[in-house]
């Protein structure tokens, strides 16, 4: 374990919750004024976040690295930077054009600032008792919009949404930046930032590829992946996917906001999980527990109470698998090199998350009906659990 400094994981907690909720909830709460000041589409402005994530995904790959070779301080900071300038190009944006291009460089921040390189830092402080701060970072991000969503929403009617971005700018700084810069290790000093000095460049990504490039870990990467998505897709359009089994608009809302419970009660559970399973255990008995959530949702037609539980249980498993990403890497091949080769596993697991909620409605319109879409998603999730027992 590396020197944990004094109040880091306070901060990192304090940054995580600020980066979650004005780098990523902050669009999903000012679409509506967005598209009604600008004439830009709902889905259209939904999709500068997708491409932002995606931007995310393949940046965090080389975030990974940099991380490993010279610690979190410049690499988070920098990423807090370029996050308050990314809303800052939101506010000012003229035309469609520059409103993307401020959400693809939100991109670039969201892999420096988000849970990866967070994941990162704690596995590095923590070690063999990472799980714990873990799951008290995923706690306190796991609120981001429950706090900044009333927030957002509060500065959107009062000052319209550019000047609200330009005050989301401000608080970007104030919370992230100073926590990143001033509670993050400048460079590692314990023995694996030893042995990495004594290691050259292409030693180290001899290292690196002979675990990304394994069998195991890219049958584990793509069952993670599919599990991640096809979860997040049935979720996060479970109001319509309610309407169609008979419920109103407001309680099916209700359930969405349940849906985000059940991922907290989920999160607090995982620690009894991973004491009682192996690695490789918990990752069948979660998938296996989502799938048969996706196919009770496709086919048991109410009553809505029921289905509302077991939406939650969905959610209990979404919860559990952001630790769970959290640790795969590092249950089956340590901690050596951890930034860049979580970096390579993440990638493709947050792409696709940028994509699932196009995808469920997409795929519901193709399909004929949410409840199809489900099954769909069940099919896909039975199968990552029969890969899952490859890993």
């Amino acid at each position: 374990m590396t020197d944990r400094p004094r109040g880091g994981l306070l901060a990192l907690c304090i940054a995580e919750l600020a980066s979650w909720g004005l780098l990523y909830y902050s669009l999903p709460v000012a679409v509506t004024p967005i598209a009604a000041d600008t004439g830009w589409s709902h889905t259209t402005i939904t999709a500068a976040l997708s491409a932002g994530l995606v931007v995310s995904a393949l940046a965090g790959i080389r975030v990974g690295r940099v991380l490993d070779a010279h610690g979190p301080r410049i690499v988070m900071t920098t990423g807090s930077l370029i996050g308050v300038l990314a809303l800052l190009l939101v506010a000012w944006s003229p035309n469609l054009a520059v409103f993307f291009a401020a959400w693809l460089l939100a991109g670039f921040a969201q892999s420096a600032t988000l849970y990866p390189p967070a994941f990162a830092v704690i596995t590095r402080w923590y070690g063999t008792e990472r799980v714990k701060p873990l799951t008290m970072l995923t706690l306190v991000g796991g609120l981001a919009s429950t706090v900044f969503a009333p927030i957002i929403a509060f500065l959107l009617d009062e000052f319209g949404w550019r000047t609200s971005y330009v005050i989301m700018a401000g608080i970007l700084a104030l919370l992230a930046v100073p926590m990143h810069a001033l509670f993050l290790n400048r460079r590692w000093t314990d023995e694996a930032a030893v042995r990495r000095e004594d290691t050259s460049p292409t030693d180290r990504r001899g290292q690196i590829r002979a675990i990304t490039r394994t069998p195991r870990f890219i049958l584990m990467q793509i069952a993670m992946s599919l599990a991640t998505f096809t979860l997040f897709a049935v979720t996060i359009n479970i109001i319509p996917l309610l309407i169609h089994r008979g419920s109103g608009f407001g309680l099916a809302a209700v359930a969405l906001g349940l849906v985000g419970f059940g991922q907290v009660a989920g999160r607090l559970g995982y620690l009894g999980l991973e004491k009682r399973t192996s690695a490789r255990g918990r990752m069948v008995l979660l998938f296996a527990c989502g799938a048969a959530g996706l196919w009770l949702l496709a086919f048991v037609p109410g009553p809505l109470w029921l289905l509302i539980g077991i939406a939650m249980v969905c959610g209990g498993v979404r919860g559990c698998l952001t630790l769970l990403q959290a640790t795969a890497v590092s249950d089956r091949w340590g901690t050596a090199n951890f930034g860049a080769v979580n970096g390579v596993f993440i990638a493709p697991i947050t792409a696709l998350t940028a994509l699932a909620p196009v995808a469920g409605p997409a795929l519901a319109g193709i399909l004929g009906g949410y409840p199809m879409m489900a099954i769909a998603m069940a099919a896909l999730l039975t199968a990552a659990t029969v890969v899952s027992t490859r890993t």
